[in-house]
Formats: structure tokens, C-alpha cells, sequence
């Protein structure tokens, strides 16, 4: 089984604009640099352009679904949330903590991937039900996975449940690591809202955060678990996590280079170090999101879905 994926999907963000229904936790959103509705949604959606010409420009497949994002769906430049994608066919569809993301989920999105793509979905595995009853998993923003050594990694936090974590891992016979993670919030320590800002795991190496793991037995649990797979471990400050550094993925094109796509903010913050470490093993792509990091509170990650679902031979 492939850590990394060639096929990755994206949603262009129509619609997007700062969302007050997610602001709630995700202390990431910071907004406030005085841009207009309008303005806002103008500079995401050439931040999303440049993005996809430097991740297609190394043979990487991006696909892109374009008429989801309205102002009703603010953050559905983030799809990796609501869905996720396996080689056995199935498809998992997630319980959303903010109302107006739940409108993200959308079939025409699978459809997009087995009418026009040509790939196979042989079961969708509906999660949704639980948000009747207040319980959240959303889906590889909450979970790490671990493809290759079945592992599935999770930062507890109000949009990821403990229940539904335990009850997913058993369900894909993946062993589980759990943690509380957290930054400060004008000097407060809160809660990190998602695992994905403060952990990256690719196929040989994991970009993390261990400062933000305060418990110093789960701390050492995450650190021997990255060790025993054989990964890398290049760590992050909690500064690097506030400028997104956590917030990667590794994805190779089609001659299985790996690649590994960051913000240009995230980039910076980066040692020469961390930077040497990482090309060791991937090459970086990089591109400026300032404007959907600021009032989304996601990165390059967050905006991509990765497709590992079986594909018909032309």
C-alpha cells in the first residue's frame, strides 16, 4: 500500500470568505487585513491557480471540481475535511463540525471522479449521522493515516471525537495513536482544532510538532510509534506551526518522485535544516496562500483531497 498519492482533487473556492461558524476553534483564522467579500473570494481563487500550475507543472494530476463553492459553502476550498478516499474502493464521508460545511458534501464530486476520471467507488461509508448527536471526525484534517504500516494518528479536539476515532480505526483495522495537541492563543494554551497542522506523515519522514503534545507519555508514545515505522523525524517550534509549517503533504508524480507541498509562508519558516532534511527525500513545492490561510485557517493541505481510489485501464 502507497503512502502518497499521484491524483489529487481540488474545489475551486467560488465562495470563499471567512467563515464565523468555524472560528469558534480554529484560533488559525485570524482575518484582518481589511479586504472586502469580494476581494477576499478574488484573492483565493488566484492563490488557487498559481497552487494547481506549480503542482501540475511536476506531473502530479490535479483535477478540479468547479461549481461546488458558493457563499453558503465558504470553506470548500478545504474538500480533504468531508471526504477521503482508499484503494479498496471505498470512500468515507465525515461528520462536520460547522453547520454550513456540512453543505460540502456533494455525490457530484464522486461523480466527477468515476464518470470523468474513470475511477471505481465500490462503497461509501456514510459517517454523517453522527453530527445529529454532536460527534465529529473530520476526516484527514482529524486523521493522519499511516497507509503502508495500518497506523491512523489523531489529536483530540472538539471536531475530532475520541468515540468515532476509536470506532474508525477499528473499522479499517488500523492501529491507533492517540494525543491532545496545543498552541498558545494569546498566551493561552487551546486546543489545535485539526492533526494536520502539527503533523505530516509522508513515506520515509513525518514533519512534526512534538512541542505541541504536552503530556509527556503521549508525547514519547507518538515519537517511538514515528521511530518503530522508520520515519524521519524533522521537528517543528510552535512558531513553524503558526505559520502552517505542520500543514504538508507528500505526493509523488508519475515516475514516483516524491514531492512534498507546503505554503510559501510555511516554506519560510522553515531552517536551512528542516529544508535539507525534507530534500533528502522529496522536493518542495511551494505557493503563496496568504490570503486563505489567514481567513480560512487552512493550508496547502487542507485544500487537498488525494485520490488512491482503483482506476479502469483506458
Amino acid at each position: 500500500m502507497k503512502q502518497s498519492t499521484s491524483t489529487l482533487l481540488m474545489v475551486k473556492p467560488h465562495g470563499f470568505d471567512y467563515n464565523k461558524e468555524t472560528a469558534e476553534d480554529n484560533h488559525f483564522q485570524t482575518g484582518g487585513t481589511g479586504l472586502s467579500s469580494s476581494q477576499i473570494t478574488r484573492a483565493a481563487l488566484n492563490e488557487f491557480e498559481a497552487l494547481i500550475k506549480k503542482i501540475s507543472a511536476h506531473g502530479i494530476e490535479v483535477i478540479v471540481y468547479d461549481e461546488l463553492a458558493t457563499k453558503a459553502t465558504p470553506d470548500a476550498v478545504f474538500p480533504n475535511n468531508w471526504f477521503s478516499t482508499h484503494s479498496d474502493g471505498s470512500v468515507y464521508l465525515y461528520p462536520m463540525f460547522a453547520p454550513n460545511r456540512r453543505k460540502e458534501r456533494r455525490q457530484e464530486v464522486l461523480n466527477l471522479l468515476t464518470q470523468e476520471y474513470g475511477f471505481t467507488i465500490d462503497r461509501i461509508k456514510d459517517w454523517s449521522k453522527h453530527e445529529d448527536v454532536g460527534l465529529f471526525l473530520e476526516g484527514t484534517g482529524s486523521l493522519i493515516l499511516d497507509r503502508p504500516n495500518r497506523i491512523v494518528y489523531a489529536a483530540l479536539s472538539e471536531r475530532t471525537c475520541e468515540k468515532l476515532v476509536r470506532l474508525y480505526a477499528k473499522e479499517i483495522d488500523y492501529s491507533l495513536v492517540l494525543f491532545t495537541s496545543h498552541h498558545k492563543l494569546n498566551q493561552k494554551r487551546v486546543l489545535i482544532y485539526h492533526t494536520n497542522v502539527m503533523l505530516c506523515i509522508a513515506e520515509n519522514y513525518s514533519v512534526v510538532c512534538l512541542k505541541c503534545i504536552t503530556d509527556a507519555t503521549e508525547r514519547k508514545v507518538v515519537k517511538e510509534s514515528l521511530k518503530r515505522t522508520k520515519k524521519t523525524i524533522i521537528e517543528l517550534s510552535l512558531e513553524q506551526v503558526d505559520h502552517f509549517a505542520g500543514n504538508m503533504l507528500e505526493v509523488q508524480n508519475k515516475n514516483n518522485e516524491s514531492f512534498l507541498i507546503m505554503s510559501t509562508r510555511a516554506y519560510e519558516s522553515l531552517n536551512v535544516k528542516q529544508v535539507a532534511q525534507i530534500e533528502q527525500h522529496s522536493k518542495i513545492i511551494h505557493s503563496p496562500l496568504t490570503t486563505i490561510e489567514n481567513y480560512g485557517g487552512g493550508s496547502a493541505r487542507c485544500m487537498l483531497a488525494e485520490i488512491f481510489l482503483p482506476r479502469q485501464e483506458k
